[in-house]
């Protein structure tokens, strides 16, 4: 049903969710409905008499039960009182457009229903309702057939009008005629056409009054034509009448402080004092009721034909602003809701109102206080009690419109919760970051074997002297970037920037065979990018010292505010050493990365012995070139012709690295299985604030560059 009910929104074109307090348009309700009829291959009447059916179920549901039930104690009489359930809705639903209806009853149970709507088309949800209403509440089938639809020109416009025969049948009937039921077929299907035959005389009969060349109203020789046969109810009750009316007419007036007499003309004969009070009209001699106020509801012309006619409805009358002293034409217009009572003997109608109020604003807006309606009122209580159902309305409105916006929220959320962990995993590794967003304490893990590779500006202290600031931090945000371009074309790992001094590791915290490669890879890219970053003071490019070195060493996250995930050991210090006894555009190498990187695929030549602080003599070497490698693979750029089935970011250069002996990303060292890493790390994301340790000379060296760079 919710796969259907989502198909039928997406074909209608229509909104994903309906709030339960807002008014739709009639357009929305006729577009599932036609798409409804294509999908389950039924007429249109048929889905809106389900809709009445399942409708009268939903008002159950929603806790009118027992509101509904206590309307009438048969269904002629629960039908008579839906104007006035209708009339007390709109108090908290006021943009709630409702039918009207009104009752002629026959007898034997028949009885004709007419039904006025401003809003066509929907006359088949009634049986729906009244068969569900009818069977549920009063234990009666009824049958529901429709012998006229027309419109009516009322005095606000085209009004559809149904005329609805009605029979039922009481339960003692239901439960004879059970029996019935195991006749053969040919019985019942003889009955069926003697009912459908005789109600299509029956509406042939009624068709034909339109032409009825009598006096009498169209509508009473319908009912000269539904006969109900002989029964009469019987009603124990006999009410007795006084034979004088014990009340004098002042206290009546002030008993009943809103109502108004009025005559066939519709003259005033006398009104209540409140009315007199706000509506001070009323007190002149011989005014006509239809000068002071108009009819709201129903929508009928103001004359007491009309008004007889719609005797059991509700009336809605609203005083005319005109009418009103100027002093009071800025207020709202007064609104009066109450019974019309014909008496017979004095020829004259009594309209027995209160003020329609709806909270308590209203009654401020009016000038009025609770004292003005009389004690005996309940419009006093459902004022108080309507102010409170509004509120809890507003605060119902509030909760379901938020609870729209949750998918939304949900997906902003998302989104943003992607964006804080894209830079948290910048911050440090990804299965470091998602131990601490879980609270755990990450254990430091060795790595047997890895490749450090430092670097930094020739001059750059000199540099520093002579620029501004922002031509430094210019300059370190252009080569940074390119730099760090690189790392996510060769999958190293930035650790730290201090200063002039960049820091990536290959095979940290994810073991990779190819570690040394990488690196190397890399650091030749550094070389060619330095080219593009020109020389605040002389306008040449920059000149870099690259070394790298290759060794065991200790990873783990250190302190508990701004976490950081630290190498420790003596590989970092050597690295840094091979850096700062490097030359000018020179990647310097170490004895232990120059044999991983031999047979690889690369040109390195001999330094030779030099003398390394705090390591003695050491044998280096200068990395040249990858010879398997153009300088285009090397810096990532995309070529010519691209495999378009490749994932995104795959290119010519990638697949050539890779089937280079130098280029083997998913090689492991035989010892990386040993190492202490996270299952679940599979790739490595960039990080730049990761932090090395090495020994002191080390730290020396930074807290050197870095307050050379504060300086600035």
């Amino acid at each position: 049903a919710e796969e259907t009910w989502e198909q039928l929104k997406a074909s209608a074109e229509v909104q994903d969710a309906f709030m339960t307090y807002t008014v739709y348009d009639d357009a929305i309700t006729m577009k599932l409905i036609q798409e409804a009829c294509k999908a389950l291959g039924i007429s249109m009447d048929a889905i809106l008499k389900l809709f009445g059916e399942y409708f009268f179920k939903f008002c159950k549901m929603s806790g009118y039960d027992r509101m509904l039930r206590t309307l009438g104690g048969n269904l002629t009489e629960f039908i008579e009182n839906l104007d006035a359930l209708h009339s007390y809705l709109a108090l908290s639903y006021q943009e709630m457009n409702a039918p009207s209806f009104r009752v002629e009853r026959e007898a034997d149970g028949k009885m004709l229903l007419h039904y006025y709507s401003d809003r066509s088309g929907l006359c088949h949800i009634v049986p729906g309702i009244i068969e569900a209403v009818a069977k549920d509440f009063f234990n009666t089938e009824v049958t529901m057939d429709i012998l006229d639809v027309n419109e009516e020109e009322e005095r606000t416009g085209k009004k559809e009008h149904v005329v609805f025969l009605i029979v039922q049948k009481s339960p003692r009937q239901l439960r004879r005629a059970k029996p019935n039921r195991l006749q053969g077929s040919q019985g019942i299907q003889r009955d069926q056409e003697a009912l459908d035959t005789a109600f299509l005389r029956m509406k042939e009969k009624y068709l034909s009054v339109s032409v009825c060349l009598v006096k009498k109203s169209r509508w009473e020789v319908v009912r000269s034509m539904v006969m109900l046969g002989k029964g009469h109810l019987v009603n124990n009750f006999v009410p007795i009448y006084p034979k004088r009316l014990w009340i004098e007419e002042k206290t009546f007036c002030n008993a009943f402080p809103f109502h108004i007499v009025f005559d066939e003309s519709l003259r005033v004969k006398q009104a209540g004092v409140n009315i007199q009070k706000y509506v001070p009209g009323l007190q002149t001699q011989k005014i006509r009721l239809n000068e002071y106020f108009s009819i709201v509801h129903p929508q009928v012309t103001f004359n007491i034909v009309s008004i007889c006619k719609f005797i059991n409805s509700q009336f809605v009358l609203k005083a005319r602003r005109e009418m009103m002293p100027d002093a009071w034409k800025i207020q709202p217009p007064l609104k009066l809701r109450g019974q019309m009572i014909w008496m017979e003997s004095m020829r004259c109608m009594i309209y027995m109102c209160s003020p329609k109020l709806r909270r308590l604003q209203e009654l401020e807006a009016h000038k009025m206080y609770l004292s003005d309606i009389a004690p005996h009122d309940t419009t006093r209580d459902l004022i108080l009690l309507n102010q409170q159902r509004l509120s809890e309305i507003e605060l119902s409105n509030q909760l379901e419109r938020k609870k729209e916006e949750l998918p939304v929220l949900s997906k902003h959320l998302t989104i943003e919760k992607k964006k804080t962990e894209t830079l948290l995993y910048a911050m440090l590794p990804e299965h470091v970051a998602n131990q601490l967003k879980e609270g755990k304490k990450v254990a430091a893990g060795e790595f047997k074997t890895c490749t450090i590779l430092f670097s930094d500006v020739v001059t750059f202290t000199n540099i520093c002297a002579a620029c501004e600031p922002i031509q430094i931090v210019n300059m370190l945000n252009s080569m940074y970037s390119k730099f760090d371009r690189l790392t996510s074309v060769h999958e190293v790992y930035k650790v730290e920037t201090i200063g002039d001094a960049y820091m990536v590791v290959g095979g940290v915290p994810v073991p990779t065979g190819s570690h040394a490669q990488r690196v190397a890879n890399f650091a030749l890219g550094m070389r060619i990018s330095a080219k593009e970053v020109m020389n605040p003071v002389t306008g040449e490019p920059i000149q870099i010292r690259v070394g790298i070195h290759t060794g065991p060493v200790l990873a783990g996250v250190v302190g508990d505010k701004m976490p950081r995930y630290c190498l420790f050991g003596d590989t970092v210090n050597t690295a840094s050493r091979m850096e700062s006894h490097g030359l000018p555009n020179k990647v310097h190498l170490s004895p232990t990365t120059y044999r991983a990187l031999e047979n690889q695929g690369f040109e390195i030549i001999e330094r030779g012995e030099i003398e390394v602080k705090g390591k003695g003599k050491m044998t280096t070497y200068f990395l040249i070139q990858n010879l398997n490698a153009s300088e285009d693979e090397i810096m990532g750029r995309p070529q010519t012709l691209l495999d378009h089935k490749a994932e995104p970011g795959i290119t010519i250069w990638h697949t050539a690295l890779k089937k280079s002996s130098s280029w083997n990303p998913t090689a492991r060292s035989p010892s990386a299985s040993r190492q202490s890493h996270p299952p679940d790390a599979v790739r490595a994301p960039q990080q730049p604030a990761w932090s090395m340790l090495g020994n002191a000379d080390l730290r020396g060296k930074l807290s050197s560059k870095r307050q050379t760079f504060l300086k600035l």
